[in-house]
């Protein structure tokens, strides 16, 4: 029998940061941003960076189960290096037999899709729509498959915000975007397993801004979601089929539109008439025949 997967040195950080002493959190928060430089750079190095004691580096090693920061330190390096991983062809399972055995597979997924929306708790996703509503500036990141994701909410949300509501990267290179982020702005980032180093990218320059960090993740210990005031959960490895389900993650984005709506009130309503005005005025539909 195969051993089960070990888990990553930056998630065993990431998920023991809560528990840990407030300095402790703030030289992990530092690892956990700077990875690259915690495995090429000396303790005394990182430790005049990041403001803290050398010390503390090795504190925090021990605390989350290492015997020392030069074994949390390998274990970053070997973290770091290439794998060869199916996220997606791993997933695939033989061809069913049998007269019926494609209607299965489809009344398979459909079944999971359906059962896993309401496992999807609705108070966090109010609470982050109260802070869509408060945001000065709304900034959307989704990457490969998540972009279609950010795609809708982005389009839901500027139908009635339109200038307050902008996709990370739309306009040109994404780190002119990320230098762009604003205390009293929220930042929502969209990512599953296998996460992307972009997304990563754009949840720490919300963070370093002091930016609302919204995470719609598949775990908890996703990178992306490290720091996030807000993390909305969907099941993405649930449903059967060669790919991982976005159908959480659509629910949990169209859901922030409508509440973040409903909490503009008359004024947003107001906007989004004058969004289907200037649609009507452009033919932008096909006509309903009577």
């Amino acid at each position: 029998m195969a051993e089960p997967a070990k888990s990553s040195p930056l998630s065993e950080l990431r998920i023991a940061l809560p528990s840990l002493p407030m300095r402790l959190q703030e030289v992990g928060r530092f690892v956990a941003a700077n990875d690259y430089d915690a495995t090429t750079r000396s303790m005394r190095d990182l430790a005049a960076v990041a403001g803290a004691d050398p010390a503390a580096f090795t504190r925090l090693a021990k605390a989350i189960g290492y015997s020392g920061w030069d074994e949390l330190r390998a274990a970053l390096t070997e973290a770091r290096r290439p794998l060869q991983t199916s996220p997606f062809s791993g997933r695939a399972k033989s061809r069913r037999h049998g007269p019926h055995a494609d209607v299965a597979l489809v009344t398979d997924k459909l079944e999971a899709e359906a059962a896993g929306l309401p496992r999807i708790p609705a108070q966090p996703i109010a609470e982050a729509a109260r802070s869509l509503h408060d945001a000065k500036r709304i900034w959307i990141a989704g990457y490969r498959s998540c972009r279609s994701v950010a795609e809708l909410l982005n389009y839901e949300l500027r139908l009635f915000r339109p200038e307050q509501v902008q996709l990370v990267g739309a306009s040109g290179p994404d780190d002119l975007d990320l230098g762009a982020f604003r205390p009293g702005e929220a930042v929502i980032v969209i990512g599953f397993l296998p996460y992307t180093h972009a997304s990563v990218r754009v949840a720490q320059a919300a963070y370093r801004a002091g930016a609302t960090l919204i995470a719609i993740a598949d775990s908890v210990s996703a990178p992306m979601a490290e720091g996030a005031d807000h993390v909305l959960l969907f099941e993405a490895a649930s449903s059967p089929g060669f790919f991982p389900s976005l159908t959480g993650a659509i629910a949990i984005a169209q859901s922030l539109a409508a509440v973040t709506f409903s909490l503009g009130g008359l004024a947003a309503k107001k906007r989004l008439e004058n969004t289907e005005a200037r649609l009507a005025a452009a033919s932008t539909y096909v006509s309903e025949k009577g």
